[in-house]
């Protein structure tokens, strides 16, 4: 009697056991988990280089993520690089972070300020796996400076601002010695000799979707591809550039390889997603760090100017938002949105984070405005950049406001106003089948000390009519706006070469250099 009497118990135990097992598994499934998060940047990718502006380079892979989702056809980035990585990094404008000239080379030791918390760290706060491949570009002259003490769980890629694709090497100051700059967070990898790196960057981040998928966490993934393409050297296998056999200029044949290139690795990455079971809880991001760089194949036609300018052409960038998770699809946004937007619209938006511990941010919450049906931007004005460093340009407009010599532009709604040394404002054709190389270039007909310029960018986005004489009380108005935000600027951080940087004391091979 005894026995049956702890049978029947222990019997009684495991099916409330089971019974309580299969409910959890079941209330685990109807947990609304937090969506993954994959960022896309490519690198000195045109305006007019992907499908669904027009270019003849086929971009299959990113039309159709675009279309399924939302493009933002009035989306901001900087005119170079380590900038725009900057402020998507930071949420903040790097004339708050000491970065507003120029890149980050290097040999100097400056960086992204360590008191600027990285979207990577305050979304690993909030529950993410955080993981980086590619292009950092945000300075390493200390190991407190390196991705994976950043905020990432894992970093493979390089530090600085190019390399060859092959090699994986990139040149000291003298120009002739070149070293290794590639490492995980193990140091430096030298197995990689040969492994063209939009394939090795692509292969990297699909391991890292399929071993996220086989632990079966909880936890969301953040994904950070930052691809060394389109970026030169123009270097690109052999067969994608034959796709291209019918472009006559070198530099577009190459250049619309490295972007097929590109295009298949997202859809790559997307693949990885679906076979994992995750893309349906993803909001998948893309977008380009600058304006193409005409010398080197890439086009912005119809903006004006290229990579490095304040016109158009050098900060309006290609964005666009997609993924299962999303439930807005096939629309074009036209709303006010910059890359320091990111840092807040992922942390709080779309992870549902905090944005406590951070130094004041520049950017918004444009979660409502990219998902809701006419909620407009969160922002009014956006500040381009202030730069003052950068050599003076002309004569001053006025005498009791912001000196017209000085680089710096800033939008007002629709109104966009640049003073100081723009950098090149010309409009450039792509390259047709039998065109001279770059295509047509109509030459801007500026005078060489003209210093202000003001754009209705609403109504003339590629910037033909300079309003800045017709409206001098607009000038005025938004000079005055500019000498009001520089009162909030640091000063930039731009030191001379290190030459303890240098690889050739360190193993051959970019890194830190600074205990």
């Amino acid at each position: 009697m005894l026995c049956a009497t702890v049978t029947c118990a222990l019997l009684l135990v495991t099916q409330v056991s089971e019974a309580f097992i299969t409910n959890t598994n079941n209330a685990r499934k109807h947990i609304v988990q937090k969506p993954n998060i994959i960022f896309i940047l490519a690198d000195d990718y045109g305006f007019n280089d992907i499908g669904y502006h027009g270019t003849q380079i086929k971009t299959p892979t990113l039309d159709q993520l675009a279309e399924e989702g939302v493009k933002l056809e009035n989306y901001y980035v900087q005119p170079r690089c380590s900038p725009t990585r900057s402020q998507l990094m930071s949420g903040r404008y790097q004339i708050h972070t000491g970065l507003q000239h120029l890149i980050l080379w290097r040999w100097q030791r400056a960086a992204l300020p360590l008191d600027s918390p990285t979207i990577a760290d305050k979304l690993k706060e909030t529950g993410y796996s955080t993981h980086m491949v590619g292009k950092w570009h945000l300075g390493f002259y200390t190991e407190a400076l390196l991705p994976q003490n950043r905020g990432f769980d894992s970093y493979f890629g390089y530090l600085s601002c190019t390399e060859s694709y092959y090699n994986h090497t990139i040149d000291w100051l003298d120009h002739k010695h070149r070293y290794l700059d590639l490492r995980d967070n193990n140091g430096p990898v030298y197995s990689k000799d040969g492994h063209y790196s939009t394939h090795m960057f692509t292969e990297h981040a699909e391991n890292i979707i399929s071993r996220h998928a086989e632990k079966s966490s909880s936890s969301p993934l953040f994904l950070y591809m930052a691809y060394e393409a389109v970026h030169s050297p123009l270097e690109v296998p052999k067969s994608y550039e034959e796709k291209y056999s019918f472009i006559k200029d070198d530099n577009r044949r190459r250049y619309a390889g490295m972007v097929d290139t590109l295009d298949e690795g997202v859809r790559n990455i997307t693949h990885a997603l679906k076979k994992a079971g995750m893309w349906e809880n993803t909001i998948f991001v893309f977008s380009t760090d600058n304006g193409g760089d005409i010398k080197a194949g890439g086009n912005n036609y119809p903006l004006r100017g290229w990579k490095g300018s304040l016109f158009e052409g050098g900060i309006r960038g290609v964005g666009f938002v997609s993924g299962g998770a999303l439930k807005t699809r096939g629309v074009v946004n036209r709303e006010l949105i910059h890359v320091s937007d990111w840092f807040p619209t992922l942390v709080k938006g779309v992870a549902g984070g905090s944005l406590n511990g951070t130094l004041a941010l520049d950017g918004f919450d444009q979660w409502p405005t990219i998902t809701g049906k006419d909620v407009p931007s969160a922002r009014s004005y956006l500040l381009h950049n202030i730069d003052i460093s950068y050599p003076k340009r002309g004569k001053k407009m006025f005498s009791d406001t912001w000196d017209t010599r000085v680089r710096a532009a800033i939008r007002l709604g629709d109104m966009k106003l640049i003073t100081g040394q723009p950098d090149d404002g010309s409009w450039v054709k792509p390259p047709s089948d039998e065109s001279v190389p770059h295509g047509d270039v109509i030459h801007s007909k500026d005078q060489g000390y003209k210093n202000v310029w003001l754009f209705n960018i609403t109504a003339d986005p590629t910037e033909h009519y300079d309003l800045s004489e017709k409206y001098p009380h607009h000038v005025h108005h938004m000079l005055d706006m500019i000498s009001a935000i520089d009162l909030t600027a640091v000063p930039p951080n731009y030191p001379k070469p290190d030459p303890a940087s240098n690889p050739a004391l360190h193993g051959g091979v970019w890194g830190p250099w600074v205990k």
